[in-house]
């Protein structure tokens, strides 16, 4: 188990940071490529193929029976510049993933540092062909969707304690997505606002699973909460921080008054 105390955990950023500025070659976290502007006609959305950044290699740590204790780990990782989520594995066990790496070597490399300065113990390096993302082209984009809902359909109930806290950029919210898509081998922006900008534009009627709906919620006008949207006009999202992951519809009045729109990236 990761070890972390209030004077030692400001030490372990300090060093993580000098590792990570090191460089390990390691990619932290994929951002999308550029998006192709594109437009819905009258007649229905138009989906643009806006290719997410597949994810590499990742590490796998942890197995914790408290989620507040793989939540201090996320946000230790997050500091140090690595793309990193808790998730609930079996038997209500939650564990940690991060990293966007190249190769296996590499990841190796950065998880032995990271374990020699005590921030991990024991770690799993995921393969980029477990996610499945890679089987996108033999299964097909209803496979992928399928899957993002299963992942996303996890985090239910699992209280939301990693991100920041502002409405401003919305990365409270948005990292439930990140999580969604990245524990599958996609790489999303970080921020709600980027994600919004990053996908193809879809109309309420035509969302499909795996989608993900936005919302202006914190009176500017400006994107600053998102779900991903599940299927039957519900979707999954983070309502604040501190609160459980839960499941909303659309069409309740304060969700149908506050959305701005739908985003595609398969």
């Amino acid at each position: 188990m990761a070890r972390f105390g209030s004077t030692g955990g400001r030490l372990l950023l300090v060093l993580m940071s000098l590792l990570i500025a090191a460089g390990c070659a390691a990619r932290g976290g994929g951002q999308a490529r550029p998006a192709v502007k594109n437009e819905m006609g009258a007649a229905g959305s138009q989906r643009a193929n806006k290719a997410l950044e597949r994810l590499g290699y990742a590490i796998q740590a942890g197995a914790f029976k408290k989620v507040e204790n793989a939540a201090q780990l996320t946000r230790t990782l997050q500091a140090g510049g690595l793309n990193a989520t808790y998730f609930a594995g079996d038997q209500g066990i939650y564990k940690v993933q991060f990293g966007n790496f190249p190769s296996r070597e590499e990841a190796v490399q950065r998880a032995e540092l990271l374990q020699a300065v005590g921030v991990i113990d024991a770690f799993y390096i995921v393969s980029p062909d477990e996610y499945s993302a890679a089987r996108q082209r033999q299964y097909g984009d209803a496979y992928v969707r399928e899957e993002l809902i299963r992942t996303a359909r996890r985090f239910i109930g699992v209280p939301y304690l990693w991100g920041g806290v502002s409405s401003e950029t919305g990365f409270d919210c948005s990292g439930l997505a990140l999580a969604v898509y990245q524990l599958n081998g996609l790489g999303l922006p970080r921020v709600s606002r980027e994600q919004f900008e990053a996908g193809a534009p879809v109309e309420r009627g035509n969302l499909e699973k795996g989608d993900l709906v936005f919302f202006s919620t914190s009176g500017t006008g400006k994107i600053s909460h998102v779900g991903v949207y599940a299927g039957d006009g519900r979707f999954i999202h983070a309502p604040g921080r501190g609160k459980n992951i839960r499941m909303d519809n659309l069409s309740h009045a304060y969700y149908r008054k506050h959305y701005r729109g739908g985003r595609s990236y398969l």
